[in-house]
Order: structure tokens, then sequence, then C-alpha cells
């Protein structure tokens, strides 16, 4: 599946399928400081990613 990063962007390769947790499990990141898009849709971290998949995460910003 193809991943695209923000801040930088950049955009990685990963093997499929897997679940949200375990995407970010395997490229290191707190679940609670991104969010995970796919086609326009906020994915959970239960929902399962396929091989053809593209996602983005998109870092947390708080404030005000």
């Amino acid at each position: 599946m193809k991943v695209i990063r923000r801040h930088p962007r950049r955009e990685i390769h990963i093997e499929g399928p897997m679940t949200v947790r375990a995407l970010l499990e395997h490229l290191d990141i707190v679940p609670e400081t991104v969010l995970v898009i796919r086609d326009s849709d906020l994915l959970t971290r239960d929902q399962r990613l396929e091989a053809d998949d593209t996602v983005e995460l998109r870092p947390v910003i708080s404030g005000g």
C-alpha cells in the first residue's frame, strides 16, 4: 500500500494487508498523533487496509 506522510511530505510503500493499528506500529507512530485517511474517510485503528490502498497520515494539531 502507499502511505503518504505530511510535514515533510513523503511516500512510503508497505506490504499489506494490515490494520491501521499494525500500520502505525510498523511505522513507530503513536496513534494519537495522526489521523489516518483513505478516500476522504477517517479510519479507526481496527479497520483493515488492503495492499492496493492509498492512505494519508495527517498530524494532529491542537491549539486555539
